[in-house]
């Protein structure tokens, strides 16, 4: 006969079924893990606070080896381990750099040291940290153009200037990769194809940290604040936590401090800043779950969509809605509606009789019960006029998936992103319930 389970067993199991969906795998036991810690220990860095692990969620990321207090340095990376303009610029390619005009950019440099290593394969001294670099990223600009359509308008228009952007960016190159013929055996135009300096350039975009700006003189005037740190740039964002980076002058390292604690095996992770979802996918190529700063943003055509065609003030309103910035980030979010979102409306749904009162509601006046009631329905119709549309996204996603296996990892990621705006539209739609009650 079994010995029956007390309270105290099954709060103990409870905590470790918990523990278990959350804890990481060690993946220090890779080979490319095991090649990457020989190289950092060559350069002075042996780590000893965290380890890298496969996390559900999160997936490739940093574990904690043991308990880490707040305040507690977890990485001190030395200058050696950084790849940076100096790093360039002291290579194979400086005298490259060094007497083309006009000067290239700090970004060029990055760019072009990475494929030109990535190309040495074997040869590169690199090579232990280019091999744990992603292969492929997903950024916006990485995506198909089918997807890039599925996402938020807002979002979908800074993708396609990302896009132009690169394009620009590699096209503005070519010369320079010209250049540099003499150092390789074959075409440079089959090494620097617009492929790898896609790559080369998400690399540097996702993962760099920040260094304070220097000036070399061989390079452009744009700022050169941009450090790759192997090893460091593993760890994952969230927006719930606190971090100290910089790079200490002192001790010639890159210093990360948390101010958050963490028990043992548990990932632990920086913070990226706080950015929307849209930042975040636009930047870094990932959307993050119930993430405090994300919001759906509201363009101008949709503010006025539901006000009235007969209003003869509304283009003065609008005018004055521009030159004092609220005609820009109006959002909903997960306290609902936000209050520029709010003062904008108030202000568009003044009536003739009182529109010399519009200086007052930008300075969080109320004007009358009947413009805030007015002003609140229009954002509820707003609010419902997304969940529809969000829906319908969401609809169009799921029948993709079904046609287009191939892309179903890009599909998934722009169905993140819809599911995570669709429960911002229902908290805000909760939220503007119970404002709109304290109306008759």
């Amino acid at each position: 006969m079994h010995k029956r389970r007390g309270r105290t067993s099954r709060i103990r199991r409870r905590k470790l079924f918990r523990s278990s969906e959350s804890r990481g795998v060690s993946e220090s036991y890779k080979y490319e893990f095991i090649e990457l810690k020989k190289w950092l220990k060559d350069r002075k860095f042996e780590d000893t606070n965290l380890t890298p692990a496969c996390f559900p969620g999160t997936g490739r990321g940093l574990m904690s080896k043991t308990s880490l207090r707040e305040g507690q340095m977890i990485i001190s990376l030395p200058e050696s381990c950084l790849l940076t303009t100096d790093t360039v610029i002291q290579s194979y390619l400086g005298a490259y750099i060094t007497k083309w005009k006009p000067p290239p950019s700090p970004l060029l440099a990055l760019c072009t040291f990475l494929v030109s290593e990535k190309h040495a394969g074997d040869q590169s001294p690199w090579k232990p940290y280019l091999d744990i670099l992603p292969k492929a990223y997903t950024c916006p600009v990485c995506l198909e153009p089918e997807v890039v359509n599925l996402l938020p308008k807002p979002l979908k228009a800074k993708a396609e200037e990302q896009r132009v952007h690169v394009q620009q960016f590699f096209a503005s190159s070519r010369d320079f990769f010209s250049s540099l013929q003499p150092l390789f055996g074959e075409a440079v135009d089959s090494i620097f194809s617009y492929s790898a300096i896609l790559w080369a350039w998400c690399t540097v975009n996702t993962r760099a940290v920040y260094l304070r700006p220097r000036r070399q003189e061989c390079l452009s005037a744009e700022p050169d604040t941009c450090a790759l740190a192997p090893y460091l740039d593993l760890l994952n964002h969230s927006s719930h936590v606190q971090v100290k980076a910089a790079f200490n002058e002192e001790t010639r390292c890159y210093e990360l401090r948390t101010a958050s604690s963490w028990r043992k095996h548990e990932e632990v992770f920086i913070c990226y800043g706080h950015h929307d979802n849209h930042r975040l996918l636009l930047e870094y190529g990932f959307v993050s779950i119930r993430n405090p700063h994300a919001c759906v943003y509201v363009s101008r055509e949709i503010l006025v969509k539901y006000l009235p065609s007969t209003d003869k003030q509304m283009n003065k309103k609008i005018s004055i809605l521009k030159d004092h910035g609220f005609i820009e980030n109006l959002t909903f979010g997960w306290d609902g509606p936000s209050w520029r979102l709010l003062t904008a409306l108030k202000l568009l749904c003044l009536e003739a009789e009182k529109f010399t009162c519009w200086k007052k509601i930008l300075l969080g006046e109320v004007i009358s019960d009947t413009n805030e009631k007015t002003s609140l329905d229009i954002a509820q119709k707003i609010c419902y006029y997304f969940i529809e549309e969000t829906n319908a996204v969401l609809q169009k996603v799921s029948h993709m998936k079904d046609e287009k296996v191939a892309l179903i990892n890009q599909l998934t990621l722009v169905e993140t992103l819809w599911l995570e705006e669709l429960k911002i539209l229902k908290a805000s739609a909760e939220v503007l319930h119970s404002l709109q009650t304290a109306f008759p």
